[in-house]
């Protein structure tokens, strides 16, 4: 399938709306299973991928077992296991996984609860005995509970911030009254407010038991050693026997109509179907009508060329064991009636209930779900999902289990399926419409902060089994091995050769910046441009285009950013396809018309929506009068726009020496080469090369602004400011080094643990150095409720400021340089990252192998290069506050 291009970004809104997750995996081969004395089940994968192994520890329970009236409970055990397990302290656990790397996390679904880490493969053993702690015990301590409770309520809180979660709540309260599916596991802030530590601790005991565990491991390892391992730190874990879980016994249900506020620049309109579950034998039916009806040449997309939607779709989301949810999804403008697209969606999905799907279709989506069983091997933490949602949530045996049902799936079963679940049923139909809000309010001051003063965290004891392996801290000496060639039209080619699987990644990017290559007065050129290339080309119009992928089950994007996923043996095709999409788009008439129709009501939705006016006013505040990162696309400058206006910008600014292409998978750099040169050969530029580099700019002023966003419950805050350096200033290193001491490491780094795990402000808080060639901004984002917007901001004043005048300690040094050392192979971790990371330091000007030698400069910088750089670069008297939703109090 091709990636839809017609208007991009509406992508995250899709989705984000419902994302359902579909299992499929490779054979059984090269599998280690046991099963532990104590009945926990042990599943280790090896996958050479890269030297990193991803570990999941999966809970048979979730939100289907939680006591009544307390829906969150789950998932508040789930946090509490962050806040200390048996022979491990809260802070203990946020330093070892932050020394690990800081990639691990946990969450709560229907009826399972995940705790996973990716860490190297050399420390293995710490994260097997990590988890180990939690099995033998969590602490649940009213105390511990008293302060967890405020940043699980601020996840309650963000969520309810979203219109598409509203949605997706009322719509499982609807389908599934009367059972466990009927309330979601988040929980709710009124229920945390009733529960209590001892709740929680009978709870774990209740349902923590090794023989309600699942542990997947994948990735690079000995199964047979790891396996030794799990024995080891896991075997002598007792069991204890388990309630029953409860009965599912799912109820006819009336249709429903809602109609629920956004604040979105457009209009989602849902129909929500109910569907077979997992355990159903027409589950597979289901996934594949599914795709056919998300097929871009099945007519429910038709309606975005037809000119009746701007994008339009249809999914699985909500995936139970005994239903799931289809539901087709169409992207409206944001003013105008919306039931009429609503209805004709209605009316496509009737017809191919009562007409039956087209027969190629099906076979192209078997195609599509069988290939993808092949990429999903190409991600060590993807690989470990699918495995655990095969095993925990469905409760299966394995992966290939599900393709197997795939490849029996017939015609006839697809239309027995449409007919019966689409066909004459009860739905939930759902509008969510954009609700006006008032435009930025500027602020005189940040608000009455309190007086805070603290030192930094104190330096933590690890556990002994912890203590000696994490002391060290692993230089990555030699980086992976890459092929680095210029073709004679002046295209940069990046080969990587990977045998993981029979599959090919392509990922490229043509330099270019619409800001400076727009011509005035044509704001909105290059989203015209973008929406067209899923026209197809001059030699295959939409319809054939799409087929041909189909065909060799590739997916595939083109545009200043350009993708193909492929299986080995079409890879010449594939590229030759990606070639024709990228370098000879149609751009027929009547799809420009249409398109820029399209645009032009995204836009004119755009600009009155919160978030647009918060992403403006915080570039306003940053950039000087007249900076290109403010111009700004209009309706009127999108109705500007000719067809010879698009066909000649797409020449001058799509430029083969402009362009890197990375090529990862089961091909030699040779091979690349020759079927690169075959396709993108004759490519040729002409005249020079246009400026794609934004100038300079000075710091900025302090300001304060408000977005008002009447659907938030919660604030989202931005703290910024511009700083006098760019990627490549020697004082990038330092402050990237300080942001680790600031964030990324959970309650080990000092934004989390004053933030989150003191106070219970904020659920989530991030720091982030953004530096190009010619500028950079220094920022730190949180959401938490208004009342706590000027005591939260105080505490990331103070912190800033010591980082400013106090020397970091030696252990928050050490763990800084910890989390950002293991964090270099952890990004290899996937195809797509390692292609991503080589494509974006290409594409800057960067050494390929610039992780390494970064690497080696972490190492050497003290405590006092954090200090002064600091000093230097960031002012929190320059800091800008942007707030989106209700003023601060």
């Amino acid at each position: 399938m091709t990636n839809h291009r017609i208007l991009p970004f509406l992508a995250l809104a899709l989705a984000t709306a419902l994302a359902g997750q579909k299992s499929s995996g490779q054979p059984a081969a090269g599998v280690e299973r046991a099963t532990l004395a104590n009945g926990m089940r042990v599943v280790i994968i090896r996958n050479a991928l890269a030297p990193v192994v991803t570990v999941q520890a999966n809970f048979l329970v979730g939100g289907n077992e939680t006591p009544l009236g307390f829906p969150g409970m789950a998932h508040a055990q789930e946090h509490m296991a962050f806040r200390g397990c048996a022979g491990m302290t809260a802070d203990q656990t946020a330093a070892i996984y932050a020394l690990l790397g800081g990639e691990n996390n946990a969450d709560t679904q229907q009826n399972i609860t995940q705790y996973f880490a990716t860490v190297p493969s050399a420390d293995l053993d710490v994260a097997l005995q990590a988890q180990a702690a939690c099995l033998r015990g969590i602490d649940d301590s009213q105390s511990q509970w008293d302060q967890e409770r405020g940043a699980i309520e601020q996840e309650v809180q963000r969520d309810l911030s979203n219109p598409t979660y509203k949605f997706i709540d009322q719509m499982n309260g609807a389908m599934f009254a009367g059972t466990p599916y009927a309330h979601d596991p988040l929980g709710t802030r009124s229920s945390f407010d009733a529960t209590t530590g001892a709740m929680l601790k009978a709870f774990y005991e209740k349902w923590y038991s090794p023989s309600d565990m699942i542990l997947i491991v994948v990735g690079d390892v000995d199964p047979a050693a790891t396996l030794a391992r799990i024995k080891q730190h896991f075997g002598g874990i007792p069991s204890h026997p388990l309630p029953p879980l409860p009965a599912v016994n799912l109820q006819p249900f009336k249709s429903q109509t809602l109609t629920i506020p956004s604040n979105l620049p457009y209009v989602l309109g849902f129909i929500a179907y109910r569907m077979p579950g997992t355990d159903s034998p027409d589950y597979a039916a289901t996934q594949i009508l599914s795709d056919v009806l998300a097929s871009q040449r099945a007519d429910l997309y038709g309606m975005v060329p037809a000119g009746k939607a701007l994008d339009a779709a249809f999914g699985l989301a909500e995936t139970y064991r005994k239903a799931s949810v289809g539901y087709g999804v169409v992207v409206l403008p944001a003013v105008g009636d919306p039931s009429s697209g609503i209805e004709e969606m209605r009316q496509i999905l009737n017809r191919y209930a009562t007409n039956g799907v087209p027969e190629d279709l099906v076979a192209a989506a078997k195609r599509s779900e069988i290939a993808q069983s092949e990429f999903q091997r190409n991600s060590i933490p993807g690989l470990a999902d699918v495995w655990s949602a095969a095993l925990a949530a469905e409760g299966r045996t394995s992966p290939e289990e599900d393709i197997d049902a795939i490849r029996k799936v017939t015609l006839a079963d697809v239309n027995r399926v449409a007919k019966q679940y689409l066909l004459n049923v009860s739905t939930v139909t759902a509008t969510l419409k954009p609700e006006a809000s008032g435009g930025p309010v500027a602020q005189k001051g940040f608000g009455g902060a309190e007086t805070v003063t603290a030192a930094p965290t104190k330096p933590v004891q690890l556990p002994e089994w912890a203590a000696a392996p994490l002391a060290k801290i692993p230089v990555p000496e030699i980086f992976i091995s890459v092929s680095d060639t210029t073709l004679p039209n002046g295209i940069r080619l990046i080969v990587r050769t990977d045998m993981t699987t029979p599959t090919v990644t392509v990922v490229g990017s043509v330099k270019n910046n619409a800001d400076l290559q727009t011509p005035a007065g044509q704001e909105g050129l290059s989203e015209v441009l973008d929406g067209l290339y899923s026209y197809g080309t001059t030699t295959l119009d939409r319809l054939a285009f799409q087929k041909a992928l189909d065909d060799i089950a590739a997916n595939e994007s083109a545009g200043y950013d350009f993708s193909l996923t492929v299986l080995k043996e079409y890879f010449s095709r594939g590229v030759e396809l990606l070639a024709d999409n990228e370098l000879h788009p149609a751009l027929p008439e009547h799809a420009f018309t249409i398109t820029q129709q399209q645009v032009a009501q995204f836009i004119a939705g755009q600009l009155h929506s919160p978030g647009y006016r918060t992403e403006r006013a915080l570039d306003m505040a940053l950039v000087p009068p007249g900076d290109p990162v403010l111009r700004e696309a209009t309706p009127d400058t999108v109705s500007r726009v000719t067809l010879a206006d698009v066909k000649q910008y797409h020449d001058a600014t799509i430029r083969p020496d402009l362009t890197t292409i990375t090529v990862i998978g089961d091909v030699t750099a040779d091979e690349a080469r020759t079927i690169i040169e075959k396709w993108f050969g004759d490519w040729k530029a002409s005249g020079p090369k246009p400026n794609t580099t934004l100038p300079p700019v000075p710091v900025n002023k302090s300001s304060a602004v408000t977005v008002p966003d009447p659907e938030r419950v919660q604030d989202l805050v931005s703290l910024a400011e511009q700083v006098n350096l760019n990627r490549f200033d020697p004082d990038y290193y330092p402050l990237e080094l300080g942001n680790h001491v600031l964030g990324g490491g959970f309650y080990a780094t000092r934004l989390y643990h004053d933030l989150r795990e003191v106070n219970g402000y904020v659920y989530t808080v991030s720091v982030a150095l953004d530096a190009s060639k010619t500028r950079a901004s220094f920022s730190v984002e949180y959401g938490c409720d208004p009342q706590n917007v000027s005591k939260a901001r105080a505490l990331i004043i103070r912190d800033l400021e010591q980082m400013r005048t106090q020397d970091v300690s030696e252990s928050e040094l050490h763990l800084a340089k910890a989390l950002l050392l293991r964090q270099i192979p952890l990004r290899s971790a996937s195809e797509e990252a390692l292609a991503n990371g080589l494509l974006a330091r290409a594409t800057i000007g960067l050494p390929l192998d610039e992780p390494v030698r970064a690497a080696k400069i972490y190492l050497k910088l003290t405590a006092d290069d954090i200090k002064n750089a600091f000093a230097k670069e960031v002012n929190t008297a320059n800091l800008v506050q942007v707030v989106r939703g209700p003023a601060p109090q």
